[in-house]
């Protein structure tokens, strides 16, 4: 049996990086998906990827080289699968830029464990698919991230999302689950583009700074992050009563203060201050900063366009609500 799963990127309009601390986003998917195709293999167990592959022979094999494989070593050490008990040949590939900002990695991890989750015929809900998606990004890659990217990868959609009781980031068993609320069906989708910087990151190195701050009781931190997340409860009805211009005014100052805090970039920085030059409503930041993707609430498209490529913007993309984890199965 051959099994296929895939995943779609997100990028945050309004509340990010709040799902790190407890609070709230207003997210939507990208159209870009990460794919994973997991098939029965006569010998030993292969990894693929784009462009390196590796036999794996025993659980030792399963041990993090520090390259791009780790995320399938990562998944099956979770699962504590011996790959030399029933091989197999297991193939990533993915349409999402990577280190763009954009959750392409968790959206690859998405998709590995639910080819893993059908494979082995265990039981998930949706939910806890996305919980133990973060577990293996953070305690076995040792990632520093919130809950967003892992829910919009199995949730898919444009969601208004809570993270309330999560911000120790621990996942421990009392904690309360993530609240998801889909609007895809309830509102129009508003005119978003997305554009890649062309320079990449580690989102969990842009978080360390500020999450070190807020531990540390930093008063502007801390107060910068609870009025974040107010601004994506106004974003979520700004949203809701196709109010662009109020969605656009808390985009921006949800930008503002993420910049204030460091969190931003020179080359972030540039194709926002184009966008909103040539007319959009509001550009902030799709993920992490540091160089990655911001987002952009378009009012006149064809200007924006022309603005970030003269910006020096590498790619545009325009993220549109699309299904999350898909699993398929042929014998």
């Amino acid at each position: 049996m051959k099994i296929r799963a895939h995943a779609p990127g997100r990028c945050g309009i309004v509340g990010n990086p709040t799902d790190m601390y407890g609070g709230c986003v207003l997210s939507c998917t990208t159209q870009e998906r990460a794919f994973c195709e997991l098939e029965p293999r006569g010998e030993e167990t292969l990894f693929q990827n784009e462009d390196q592959h590796s036999l794996v022979r025993s659980k030792e094999d399963l041990r993090l080289r520090g390259d791009k494989l780790d995320i399938l070593r990562a998944a099956f050490a979770y699962f504590d699968i011996d790959p030399g008990a029933t091989p197999v040949q297991v193939r990533v590939w993915t349409e999402i830029p990577m280190q763009a900002g954009l959750a392409g990695s968790t959206a690859m991890l998405t998709a590995i464990v639910g080819a893993i989750v059908r494979w082995q015929n265990l039981q998930f809900n949706l939910y806890a698919l996305a919980e133990t998606v973060r577990k293996i990004e953070a305690r076995l890659l040792g990632v520093l991230c919130g809950f967003q990217d892992q829910h919009m990868a199995v949730f898919g959609g444009l969601n208004f999302m809570d993270f309330y009781g999560k911000e120790s980031l621990e996942q421990r068993e009392d904690e309360p689950l993530a609240t998801i609320e889909p609007l895809t069906e309830r509102c129009s989708v508003p005119p978003l583009l997305l554009a890649h910087t062309g320079v990449q990151h580690h989102s969990g190195t842009v978080h360390k700074s500020p999450r070190q701050r807020w531990e540390e009781g930093d008063t502007e931190v801390r107060s910068g992050y609870t009025r974040i997340m107010a601004l994506a409860r106004r974003g979520k009805r700004a949203l809701i009563e196709q109010d662009w211009q109020k969605l656009g005014e808390v985009m921006n100052e949800n930008h503002a203060i993420v910049a204030a805090l460091g969190g931003s970039g020179l080359e972030n920085d540039r194709l926002i201050e184009a966008a909103l030059r040539s007319g959009a409503w509001g550009a902030k930041l799709a993920g992490a900063g540091g160089g990655g993707t911001i987002i952009v609430l378009v009012k006149d498209h064809e200007k924006v366009v022309q603005a970030l490529l003269d910006a020096g913007a590498e790619k545009l993309l325009t993220p549109a609500p699309r299904p999350g984890l898909t699993i398929e199965a042929e014998n």
